[in-house]
């Protein structure tokens, strides 16, 4: 810890920490009430602890507000978070405060639009092992999933905010873009999320944020979404193993259809595994009766398809039933491979 002007000290973390016991004294006051019903004395305290000019403190008082959903002290809630916007580099290194305070915004049910639009807009360059590094993605990420819950703004000016993230430097805040637009739904939500797959140009976390938004609106051309996510299944595509899971979750069987078309096809080793996993989580009695079908005809397909039903189901009538197939294979390698995934089945030789 490095020692500052003020009797101050900066941790590894970023966390403005006084050398003094003063601090300490707060710091196991605010700790005492963890697990604890917080009463009128906890309550002064807290009050006091988001007026601290400390990120800690200030940091450590959010999340006790946010676990007890305090919102008695709503107002100096509020206060804090505007006041660490002031020299924030300084005041809140590492954002440590503001994003406590606005994950205790959105559980105190604040839904005031300008709050988290001044967070949704923020970065924080700060020094950083060759250069400088953007802190506040976070935050931005937090207030981008807590606008959507905002009063007074039509679908219009919420996309409008929702379009900055999207597009935001750091990937997790355009992944939460994604949900939140999801969340938003309509058409125009749609057309949105559609354009951003189209453009091919995201990284593949993004691009599987996008497939799953796209996948659970309610609007929209379903079928033409899954047609369109189903692409990305093609070699080569770095997305095909979002695609494949973000089709599973639809649990839809027009994707199930797409995602056996796709296996029948042929792949490498570890994408067909994917596959396989992906037909499993659909949960439908098509994939699993296709899968055991495939194993009986071609026990060199056992190992892939065996690990990906034992990831998924382990009740005692999947393991019978597979057994079953494994036996009708009558194939060493599906012997063992029945033995490795499905270690807890006695087999007899």
């Amino acid at each position: 810890m490095k020692s500052t002007a003020g009797g101050a000290g900066v941790s590894r973390t970023g966390m403005r920490v006084p050398l003094n016991r003063t601090f300490e004294r707060d710091l196991a006051q605010l700790e005492a009430m963890s697990g604890h019903a917080i009463g009128p004395e906890e309550i002064d305290r807290l009050r006091k602890a988001l007026a601290n000019q400390n990120n800690y403190l200030v940091a450590k008082a959010a999340r006790i507000v946010s676990d007890h959903a305090l919102t008695v002290v709503l107002p100096e809630v509020l206060a804090a978070f505007d006041r660490f916007f002031d020299d924030p580099v300084k005041s809140d290194p590492q954002c440590w405060a503001k994003n406590a305070l606005a994950k205790a915004l959105v559980k105190l049910e604040c839904h005031d639009a300008a709050v988290y639009v001044r967070g949704l807009r923020h970065t924080q360059d700060e020094p950083a092992w060759g250069g400088q590094s953007d802190t506040a993605g976070a935050l931005r990420g937090t207030c981008t999933h807590a606008l959507v819950a905002c009063e007074g703004l039509s679908n219009a000016q919420l996309l409008n905010y929702l379009i900055e993230a999207l597009v935001d430097r750091d990937k997790t805040v355009r992944m939460e873009a994604a949900r939140a637009i999801g969340h938003v739904g309509g058409v125009s939500a749609a057309l949105l999320l559609k354009l951003r797959i189209l453009l091919r140009k995201d990284e593949p976390e993004v691009l599987g944020a996008c497939f799953s938004a796209i996948l659970d609106m309610d609007e929209g051309d379903r079928a033409g979404s899954i047609a369109l996510i189903a692409e990305f299944l093609d070699a080569g595509e770095e997305s095909a193993g979002e695609a494949a899971f973000a089709l599973a979750e639809t649990h839809d069987p027009a994707a199930l259809t797409a995602l056996i078309g796709h296996r029948r096809k042929g792949t490498d080793a570890w994408f067909t595994s994917i596959i396989d996993r992906a037909i499993v989580l659909t949960r439908l009695p098509e994939a699993m009766d296709f899968l055991l079908t495939l194993l009986e005809k071609d026990p060199r397909q056992a190992s892939s398809i065996l690990e990906a039903i034992s990831q998924v189901h382990q009740s005692p009538e999947i393991m019978a039933r597979a057994r079953v197939t494994v036996e009708r294979a009558d194939s060493e390698r599906a012997f063992e491979a029945f033995r490795k995934f499905f270690p807890e089945s006695s087999w007899e030789s």
